[in-house]
């Protein structure tokens, strides 16, 4: 099950990345974070940058309410996303999934 902190107006949750995918794409859950795949490589943070510009499209939201909390240099990082509530998030993953 997908774990989603809500805190000040905004979600926090983990999301596992996999870069040089062959599309960008919610891929279900996985061990409590977002699987999303990224067709951007993980090098000079074109992976980050992907993941930040996806996550803000699919939630219609501006890219600057998408931040990155930790883990830049890993694959799983954890998100914060503002002005986004964790219905909307646990809805992404029921339709993209």
């Amino acid at each position: 099950m997908l774990e989603i902190q809500e805190r000040d107006g905004a979600a926090i949750f983990a999301v596992r990345v996999q870069p040089r995918a062959s599309k960008d794409e919610i891929a279900g859950e996985m061990g409590g974070a977002l699987k999303v795949r990224l067709q951007a490589p993980a090098v000079e943070d074109r992976a980050n940058e992907a993941l930040v510009e996806f996550l803000a499209q699919l939630l219609k939201t501006p890219k600057t309410a998408v931040r990155i909390l930790s883990g830049d240099r890993s694959r799983m990082k954890r998100i914060e996303i503002r002005g986004v509530t964790q219905q909307r998030i646990q809805a992404l993953l029921a339709v993209e999934a």
